[in-house]
């Protein structure tokens, strides 16, 4: 089931049994966390409410499976990182997969229990396809990916988000605050708060705002450092350079960030000679595909071998550095 149809279900009051949560995108995941235990209802934590994590999860997750909610119609489990859902590696967990193996077989064998009194949520990292995973499903539990949004699905909430607050926004400007703020969910949400409180209800956030208010990812400022430099621009170039150590960046954080930009650079280079996918090639994420026109468009303002040469002369601050160090 995707992230959206999970939410509509939540939202329509429907509350299955169980859950299998996973994926990079914590704060959509937490949101519909919280969103269960509301849609759940009035719960006491050691009764009817029960949270596990991997250190608690082998010893007691199917006592508590077993144990009645004495009181209450139904008990919800949260399981927190268990590791039930993920291959084991060489370094193995005692009793882990015997925790599978019965919980596998108390699914299959028990699943009218478990629907009448028991809503188990388990929220992971990752998941691989294991029997655990299918039970899961043939149980008609919930598997749910919560991936990183991409701009489009970040434009619609935060689009709705603000008519929420019966303020406008548009399209274009939405994009400009991604641009600068970066894709995580987290901190746009927080940006557009930020949007809504200054213009108030009935104003309209308009990319001026975005320019002073937005807080401008470490990402974003080298990418309009670097627009400044392909434009031969130094004096802008270096004002943003003295903006970010006035905001006590670390100058090696800066130099890192700038010399892994150059890099996507002349890989882009690197790319387009050789005839290559420049978006696999970069190993961008699918929310980050927006950015290969971006990149494309900045190393096409320096030659192969002025950018090789740049990436040597970060080496060398390196090198230098660390001599100067010891």
């Amino acid at each position: 089931m995707t992230s959206e149809n999970l939410e509509r279900d939540i939202n329509e009051g429907k509350l299955g049994s169980i859950y299998l949560l996973y994926g990079e995108e914590r704060y959509l995941l937490e949101c519909t966390v919280k969103k269960l235990k509301k849609l759940f209802g009035d719960f006491q934590v050691g009764i009817n409410y029960i949270e596990l994590d991997d250190e608690n999860v082998i010893s007691s997750l199917m006592q508590e499976i077993q144990t009645p909610p004495f009181g209450y119609d139904k008990k919800m489990i949260v399981v927190k990182n268990s590791g039930l859902f993920k291959k084991e590696t060489k370094k193995k967990v005692t009793g882990l997969k015997e925790l599978r193996d019965t919980l596998e077989k108390y699914l299959k064998d028990n699943i009218q229990e478990v629907n009448n009194h028991l809503v188990l949520v388990f929220i992971e990292d990752s998941v691989e396809k294991l029997k655990i995973t299918k039970q899961i499903e043939e149980s008609n539990g919930i598997v749910c990916e919560f991936a990183l949004q991409k701009p489009l699905q970040l434009e619609k909430r935060l689009i709705a988000i603000a008519k929420a607050y019966k303020v406008n926004v548009d399209s274009s400007t939405i994009r400009e605050l991604i641009d600068v703020s970066g894709t995580s969910m987290q901190e746009l949400i927080n940006e557009i708060r930020k949007q809504i409180e200054y213009v108030g209800e009935g104003g309209t956030i308009t990319k001026q705002n975005i320019a002073l208010l937005a807080t401008k990812t470490l990402d974003s400022n080298i990418f309009d450092l670097t627009d400044n430099l392909g434009k031969k621009n130094i004096k802008k170039s270096l004002e943003i350079l003295d903006e970010l150590l006035y905001q006590k960046e670390p100058i090696q954080k800066i130099l890192i960030t700038m010399y892994n930009h150059f890099k996507k650079l002349y890989i882009v280079k690197l790319s387009e000679k050789y005839r290559k996918d420049v978006t696999q090639m970069l190993n961008l994420k699918p929310n980050q595909a927006f950015l290969t026109s971006k990149y494309k468009t900045q190393a096409s303002y320096f030659s192969e071998k002025e950018l090789r040469g740049l990436l040597d002369d970060m080496m060398k601050v390196d090198t230098n550095y660390k001599i100067r160090a010891y």
